[in-house]
């Protein structure tokens, strides 16, 4: 954990956002991604919530019940992430902080660099996953609540790209050329297929509703 008392996930959201505006290095972006995670995880399962049950919808009541519980777990998984983001961050900042010539910084940079690139990484590979069960809903769920299922596909989105915006920052300090290039490609495919997917499930959105 970082200096903070307590998880994000423990906090009131007036408490999180109070911290956030403040001269403090966390919660910074990376926290900001991972709960855009959990609340895109969040509003996908009122969708689903609202869809099981329903007579029109039997055809697809498994595949919500097995939705309910992902979206479910992702969104537990999502706020865990935003915690890792924020001590990786922590850890990070507390390097580089100190003198070039300093014995710790030097023999720690590396791997805190590593640290502050995988974890937003990982916020990028939930959010592939978040976006892998809402693409599914289009047409399969309540569609009064079509305009939540759009937003919880935008907001898991955007968490991805508010991710990605912290991997990109950091890779230049990877001192590897290789390792640097690895990562690159690595998150960068990922951060394309991720907006495929958003565009294609508004895309299954629109023709559902039409």
């Amino acid at each position: 954990m970082t200096d903070r008392s307590k998880a994000l996930a423990d906090m009131t959201i007036a408490d999180f956002l109070e911290r956030l505006g403040s001269k403090a290095p966390v919660p910074g972006g990376g926290a900001v991604a991972g709960v855009s995670n959990a609340i895109a995880a969040g509003l996908g399962g009122m969708v689903v919530a609202y869809s099981l049950g329903k007579k029109t919808l039997s055809d697809h009541q498994e595949m919500l019940c097995e939705s309910e519980g992902t979206l479910e777990e992702l969104r537990t998984r999502s706020m865990r992430q935003a915690d890792a983001d924020a001590e990786a961050y922590g850890c990070l900042n507390a390097l580089w902080s100190r003198p070039k010539d300093d014995p710790e910084r030097i023999a720690g940079f590396q791997d805190a660099v590593r640290g502050a690139i995988e974890a937003p990484g990982a916020i990028m590979e939930t959010s592939d996953l978040i976006l892998d069960v809402l693409k599914r809903l289009p047409g399969c769920s309540a569609p009064h609540l079509a305009s939540d299922l759009a937003i919880a596909i935008e907001t898991a989105t955007m968490g991805a790209r508010a991710a990605e915006r912290n991997v990109t920052v950091n890779l230049p300090m990877i001192d590897d050329e290789e390792e640097r290039a690895a990562l690159d490609a690595r998150f960068g495919e990922l951060g394309l297929n991720i907006d495929s997917k958003a565009r294609s499930s508004m895309e299954a959105m629109n023709s559902a509703s039409s």
